[in-house]
Order: structure tokens, then C-alpha cells, then sequence
């Protein structure tokens, strides 16, 4: 292997080791939704590692996946983005009995993640991503 072969393979190995999204993609986080609650309730991950979130949804209600600061989780909670289709990283709905993906790129933490569902945030449907 020459010179830039090498040189290329050791960024992808370096890259892969410092949870970056390499060859293998973004490292898969599963959460389980039981009794209005996210299982596990806290993740973690390194500044700029994907995350992909795959969300298995085994209440008898509707719920949704929201990643994203502060600000994110007010601009859901007064009700402006009601169904998400995934377009957004971070924010997918996942309907009762159903399992939904979406991704999210971590910047600096720690970063919640809940569900703004009507009073589901209250009742206390969240969780952390924490960062570092």
C-alpha cells in the first residue's frame, strides 16, 4: 500500500476510534418507550460523534423523539412542530407499537432529549445526552 493509501486508512481507523461517523456510520443508540419513559433516560457521546437513535415506541399511545438544546425542546413544547416525519435530525414521531430512526449530530452538551406530546414532557418523558 503506498504512501496515501496508508495515510487514508489511518484517518478512517482514527476517526472510527475517536467515535466519529467512518465507514461503519454513526454509532446506534437504542430507547425503549415503556410506561411513558425513555430506556435508558441518559446517553453518552463525545463532542461531534452521530448518534443514531432507533426508538422502539411499546406504549399504547403515540409519543416522539425530540433531540436538541434548550431552545429546541420550548420551541416544541408551546406546540409549534406538531408530527415529524424525520426530515429534521433529531425529531421523528413514533407512533404507538411502532419503532422510528433519526439521527443527531452532538455538539456541545449535555443535550436533552423528550417527548412534547401533550403533558408528556411534564409527566416527565425526557432524558440527557451527556457531552464529554
Amino acid at each position: 500500500m503506498g504512501g496515501a493509501g496508508r495515510a487514508t486508512l489511518l484517518a478512517v481507523v482514527l476517526g472510527a476510534a475517536a467515535g466519529g461517523c467512518g465507514p461503519a456510520g454513526p454509532r446506534t443508540v437504542e430507547l425503549t418507550v415503556r410506561h411513558s419513559t425513555f430506556e435508558p433516560a441518559a446517553v453518552e457521546a463525545e463532542p461531534g460523534e452521530t448518534i443514531r437513535f432507533v426508538v422502539r415506541n411499546l406504549d399504547p399511545i403515540d409519543h416522539e423523539l425530540i433531540v436538541g438544546p434548550m431552545p429546541v425542546q420550548r420551541r416544541h413544547q408551546v406546540g409549534r412542530d406538531a408530527h415529524h416525519h424525520g426530515s429534521v435530525p433529531g425529531e421523528i414521531s413514533v407512533p404507538r407499537g411502532t419503532t422510528g430512526v433519526t439521527t443527531y449530530t452532538v455538539g456541545a452538551g449535555p443535550v436533552p432529549f423528550g417527548c412534547h406530546l401533550p403533558g408528556h414532557w411534564a409527566y416527565g418523558m425526557r432524558g440527557v445526552v451527556r457531552v464529554g
